[in-house]
């Protein structure tokens, strides 16, 4: 079974946008049969996007740190809710996982886990998609300062060229999931 890695806030931010469309990816993805795997939480964005997959009856797998389940973050309706001893081994596990990344906003935890997988990436560690979900242009000041780090010469054009940016959860899922046909 394929399985999509969504990094996200642990908040839902204060545009519904953002909530909304965690839930439309969450329910397409349970749709298609793709299952998700995500950092365990039952709060923010995270906990939006399990909450979609689980009503639509698809599987969900969370990864979390023993640190956050002890502070009652874990989500326990998931269908297999990991749990390791770090954030490194999460992110270890998430991208062992994950047959393709989607980034949706988040705070400090969603830019490391977005930036580490790129590295990974960039380093060819992995060969998964990389996609950003740009909701209500939130990502537009960090995708222009990869610009900028690519124009003084700290990234090159082809490691830039590796991200995908997507405006819609749809176009998002297609980036990774591309209909057959």
């Amino acid at each position: 079974m394929m399985n999509i890695c969504v990094f996200c806030g642990s908040a839902t931010g204060i545009n519904p946008l953002y909530a909304e469309s965690a839930r439309r990816l969450g329910s397409l993805m349970a749709q298609s049969s793709v299952g998700l795997v995500y950092g365990g939480g039952n709060i923010g964005l995270m906990g939006v996007v399990a909450d979609a997959v689980l009503k639509e009856g698809g599987r969900v797998t969370g990864v979390i740190p023993d640190f956050l389940v002890r502070r009652e973050v874990g989500h326990r309706g998931v269908t297999s809710l990991e749990i390791v001893d770090s954030m490194h081994q999460r992110k270890q596990r998430m991208a062992d996982l994950a047959n393709g990344f989607i980034a949706l906003p988040g705070g400090w935890g969603t830019l490391d886990e977005l930036a580490e997988i790129l590295t990974w990436r960039q380093l060819g560690l992995i060969d998964q998609p990389v996609v950003i979900l740009n909701i209500n242009h939130f990502f537009d000041p960090l995708l222009a300062q990869m610009r900028l780090m690519s124009e003084e010469g700290f990234l090159k054009p082809a490691y830039l060229e590796m991200l995908q940016i997507a405006f819609s959860p749809e176009e998002a899922f297609s980036c990774i999931y591309p209909k057959k046909g």
